[in-house]
């Protein structure tokens, strides 16, 4: 309808407008947007191919029922001092007057008035009336409307209720003008003078808001239509003002308006939502910074372990030094010719090989394997606490949530909350559930035969059920007193003056040799799975938390590709608005 008196280049303004409101309400279902925001929305859309709507509001008890009586030259609508308009009414132009109410619940009237063939007027309850619903059905028509008239009372102009509504109807960006009415009220011109500053002096302040103003008085104006009273009409003042009306809102500044009103919806909807998508990454940067401090902490709980392990593994190593240093000992003691027969008993040798050698060395060393093992057991117990209370912290920061605005377009308890509010609390259970179930002797045990198998895969022995002292016992005696070849039945052949010293010295250079490769292999074997062991806890902990992980990677990427559209539509807008201005 709209589109057969525009012109071509308001029909391509139209046209991108559309478009634009088309992609705001694809950018809000992706953002899932509260449904009351989707349909504004969509009368939006629907609105621009319906005529030019002009809606009456106000608190009860200013006139805006006798007003529009007055306009119509009727009395179409009910009046008096209680709130007596309780529903939303919609007057069109018919050929006689007939009264309907529409599934929506508002009253749709039909006069045979002139005027409404091109424009469509629309009375509301007070915004102030005691059924609050009658004020939620106000504020829900005022984003349908194209212009706007304020209806207050010449007795208690610009009232703090008034200045509150009025915000709201000048944040849907639309065209305002504010009725001053019973001015019947003001015996002199200087209180009317007065009283018509203070209310324009207050927009100006307050609302930052020149509007149209008209001081009237309603009741005068209808007595004199209805009595053909030219002295009540003059003293009404409402001429102005329906001359305004009806010769200023021409054809081309009610479709000026009617291009206006859906842009000043978009802006409005795309301005909240951008506000809510940025209060959602405010938060997600906040969970981001919580898994980046908790990434920092595995990593710093690994260098931290991996340094620590180097100072508890020198202990190990200090037991390993002195157990080569009696060794040659050893070797200096028994390879002498003075004790030539003695080495012919291998059993005996290999017996004080073990005991002078040996000696408490596989129990000591199977003592400070098992401390380090019991101080990284405790050193992944104490991060799954630190990491469990990082994600009770965000938990209780979401349950401190306050909701603020976010209900009016993405809902109080929409997907994001509802997600993340879910993922905390599992995520909370999940590391709680693996602190409660961390069985300190159990991972211990698995622990000491891991490093067990470690050390026996690298040395090429079988471990079975061999304790780690005992799986020390077995390699030094083999490695060391076997390799060497000095209980070999040949050793006495070669018994000499000059061979014996020989003999010795290549049996205390094996021996150095043995030992450290031993040392070496068990060294590998701790140090080898103990690196497992730090890689797999820190893993076990980062998977907890992978869920959250990927959630909050995953919304940050929705919410900055809608916040990037949204600044776009909101550019759009503007520039629609400027190009509508100039029409």
């Amino acid at each position: 309808m709209l589109e057969t008196v525009l012109s071509e280049e308001q029909r391509e303004i139209l046209a991108r407008e559309r478009h634009a409101l088309r992609e705001l309400e694809a950018v809000v279902e992706r953002g899932d947007g509260a449904r009351t925001t989707r349909e504004t929305l969509e009368n939006a859309l629907a609105s621009l191919d319906e005529l030019f709507l002009l809606v009456v509001v106000g608190e009860f008890n200013s006139g805006k029922s006798t007003f529009l009586n007055a306009f119509l030259g009727s009395r179409v609508l009910e009046e008096g001092v209680t709130p007596t308009t309780s529903r939303i009414h919609r007057i069109t132009y018919g050929a006689e007057s007939t009264r309907t109410v529409g599934s929506d619940g508002v009253e749709i009237l039909t006069e045979p008035v002139g005027f409404l063939r091109q424009v469509h007027l629309v009375d509301t309850p007070g915004t102030n009336a005691l059924d609050r619903e009658h004020e939620a059905l106000t504020q829900e028509f005022i984003p349908k409307a194209d212009l706007v008239l304020f209806v207050t009372s010449a007795d208690r102009p610009f009232t703090e209720s008034e200045r509150a509504f009025l915000s709201e109807i000048r944040e849907w960006g639309k065209k305002l003008v504010l009725v001053i009415n019973k001015l019947d009220f003001l015996v002199s011109d200087e209180d009317r003078w007065k009283v018509h500053d203070f209310v324009r002096d207050s927009a100006q302040r307050l609302l930052d808001l020149e509007p149209e103003i008209h001081l009237i008085s309603a009741r005068k104006a209808l007595e004199g239509k209805l009595e053909d009273n030219a002295m009540l009409l003059a003293e009404s003042r409402f001429h102005d003002l329906e001359r305004y009306i009806t010769h200023v809102l021409d054809e081309t500044e009610r479709v000026r308006l009617k291009l206006m009103s859906p842009v000043g919806i978009g802006r409005r909807i795309a301005g909240q939502t951008l506000k809510t998508v940025e209060g959602r990454l405010e938060v997600l940067s906040a969970d981001i910074r919580a898994l980046e401090s908790i990434d920092t902490q595995l990593a710093l709980y690994q260098e931290d372990l991996r340094s620590a392990f180097r100072f508890r593994l020198a202990d190990v190593d200090n037991e390993l030094l002195a157990f080569e240093k009696r060794g040659v000992e050893f070797f200096d003691d028994t390879l002498r010719l003075t004790r030539a027969f003695d080495l012919m008993n291998k059993d005996r040798v290999r017996a004080e090989f073990e005991r002078k050698v040996v000696g408490e060395t596989p129990k000591r060393l199977e003592e400070k394997v098992h401390e380090v093992i019991d101080w990284m057991v405790s050193a992944e117990i104490e991060q799954w606490q630190d990491v469990s209370a990082q994600i009770e912290r965000r938990r209780q920061s979401h349950a401190a949530r306050s909701p603020g605005s976010e209900g009016e377009v993405l809902g109080e308890l929409g997907r994001f909350d509802y997600n993340r509010k879910e993922l905390l609390d599992s995520v909370g259970r999940a590391a709680r559930g693996s602190i409660d179930s961390f069985d300190q002797g159990s991972e211990a045990k698995r622990l000491a035969e891991g490093v067990q198998s470690a050390i026996a895969g690298t040395a090429i022995v079988e471990a079975g059920a061999l304790g780690l002292g005992t799986l020390f016992t077995a390699l030094a005696t083999t490695q060391i007193m076997d390799v060497t070849g000095i209980l070999a039945a040949s050793a006495l052949a070669v018994v000499g003056f000059f061979i014996l010293p020989a003999r010795k010295r290549k049996a205390k250079k094996d021996l150095r040799d043995k030992i450290i490769a031993l040392r070496s292999d068990l060294m590998d074997g701790l140090t080898s799975q103990f690196d497992r062991e730090v890689e797999r806890s820190a893993t076990r902990i980062q998977e907890s938390i992978l869920p959250y992980t990927r959630f909050v990677r995953s919304e940050g990427q929705t919410l900055r590709d809608l916040q990037a559209g949204l600044k776009d539509l909101d550019g759009r807008f503007q520039r629609l608005e400027t190009e509508i201005q100039a029409l």
